[in-house]
């Protein structure tokens, strides 16, 4: 399943959303992903599991990228 993270660069940092960033991240579970990005240093705002066609409407944009671990 492909995951959609929500993460500040800044791990002490109190979120906002302006500042907020997104990744994929391919995984099995939630907790997977939170273990392949432990060594990240950020902070998790939020992990979305994505619908097959939530991610065809995520492909679409010219920003999307697989993080690869």
């Amino acid at each position: 399943m492909i995951y959609k993270v929500y993460y500040q660069e800044l791990p002490n940092e109190v979120p906002v959303r302006e500042r907020t960033d997104s990744m994929y991240v391919e995984a099995e579970i939630e907790r997977e992903v939170r273990e392949k990005l432990a060594d990240k240093n950020v902070n998790i705002e939020y992990i979305e599991g994505l619908s097959e066609e939530h991610l065809q409407y995520e492909q679409q944009d010219e920003d999307f990228k697989m993080e690869s671990f």
